[in-house]
């Protein structure tokens, strides 16, 4: 680390925080013996999404929070709770370590969040993202869930 006053390349660290984004720290100067701050960040890794038309384009979590926002809209769900499942979707993402994901994998992770969290919430976002034809599939979907998962806590079940 250069001193930004003398160019030195040698300094101390002082003192050291973490931050919400990183670390800062407090340097002194071997050379000169001044002080100044230096930040240290996670430098953020570039997710990119493949299109159904295999365009390529930037991970971007506010497209992706407000498609799940969308299905979870009038549902008695906390804000914290649709913030935190497009905050695991991300990590998911990123712990894959790859540079693309398909579409398609990022919508079945949210489809398998929202399927623990909210019953019509998975409907909703389901028929959009599977792009239902008809009501026959949107049938077909509801009868799925309904043989293979109980309601979320404190949810009515669908009738049959």
């Amino acid at each position: 680390m250069k001193c930004p006053y003398c160019n030195c390349d040698e300094s101390r660290v002082v003192d050291s925080r973490d931050t919400t984004d990183g670390v800062r720290r407090r340097r002194e100067c071997v050379g000169c013996q001044e002080r100044f701050t230096t930040y240290e960040r996670l430098q953020p890794v570039n997710l990119y999404v493949v299109k159904k038309d295999l365009r390529q384009e930037e991970f971007n979590k506010e497209k992706l929070l407000t498609g799940i926002r969308k299905a979870c809209e009038k549902r008695p769900l906390a804000a914290e709770a649709v913030e935190k499942l497009a905050d695991d979707v991300e990590s998911g993402l990123v712990h894959m370590g790859k540079a693309s994901i398909p579409t398609s994998l990022i919508g079945d992770m949210v489809m398998l969040h929202l399927k623990k969290l909210d019953n019509i919430a998975y409907i909703r976002f389901a028929s959009v993202y599977r792009d239902f034809a008809d009501i026959t599939d949107l049938k077909q979907e509801v009868d799925t869930l309904l043989g293979h998962h109980a309601p979320p806590d404190g949810q009515l079940t669908l009738p049959s």
